[in-house]
């Protein structure tokens, strides 16, 4: 109930909280489907704002080689700035703009899908929307989520916000070229990522000087090839 007004306001909310939630499943599991049918790997990549999210897409298509083909679909508040710039490297992209919504969902992805040409494509990136909060909750049809925390947001991030990094199949550490220039404390760091998600792997990496993108990569390709490896 609501307070001690009695409206029910509380229970319709959850009730709606609830379905909104079904749907979106429905529609993921849809999505999965199809992607399979056209054996397409796709990656839902998450993380604040400036944790690396396009950097990190830009540089693995870069440094893939082996003849992969990448589509991407940029999911920002305003603007197309990121879909210009992977459009410019030559890679197919779409781009979705939310507003005011801090998340992307099954029904904005199966619509943008429309667009792709999806015979013609082995890897989707999904770059959502910046945040640690929302995205969490969505599942965008994807085979892996991975979450993306830049070491300039400290060693606390893990233990605020939990539930995203519960999701994720992979955490990519970034900027970590950075490192010698904060005061960070990197074990309390990997001990808070670990006690939240002990499973899913930590790859530490840097676009910069692209350490630890060869072992992103690779994990990306056994991902792709023996799905029963994701944690």
């Amino acid at each position: 109930m609501c307070g001690e007004c009695g409206c029910g306001e509380k229970e319709k909310s959850l009730s709606l909280n609830q379905d909104i939630l079904k749907d979106n499943k429905r529609k993921a599991e849809g999505l999965r489907v199809l992607l399979d049918k056209n054996k397409v790997f796709s990656a839902n990549i998450m993380g604040s704002p400036g944790s690396g999210k396009t950097s990190l897409i830009e540089k693995t298509i870069l440094m893939y080689g082996d003849g992969k083909r990448f589509g991407v679909i940029e999911g920002d508040l305003e603007t197309d700035l990121d879909h210009r710039r992977l459009k410019s490297i030559g890679v197919n992209s779409t781009q979705i703009n939310t507003g005011t919504v801090c998340h992307l969902d099954a029904d904005m992805i199966e619509e943008a899908v429309k667009s792709m040409p999806l015979t013609e494509i082995d890897f989707l990136f999904i770059e959502n929307v910046g945040n640690l909060v929302c995205p969490s909750l969505f599942d965008l049809g994807t085979h892996i989520n991975v979450v993306l925390l830049s070491v300039t947001e400290g060693e606390d991030k893990p233990l605020k916000y939990p539930l995203i990094f519960k999701r994720a199949n992979v955490i990519l550490l970034t900027k970590i070229d950075l490192i010698p220039f904060l005061k960070l404390d990197e074990e309390a760091l990997m001990r808070n990522l670990k006690r939240i998600n002990s499973k899913a792997p930590v790859i530490k990496i840097s676009p910069v000087t692209e350490e630890g993108f060869k072992d992103w990569i690779s994990l990306l390709e056994s991902f792709r090839k023996y799905p029963a490896l994701l944690p």
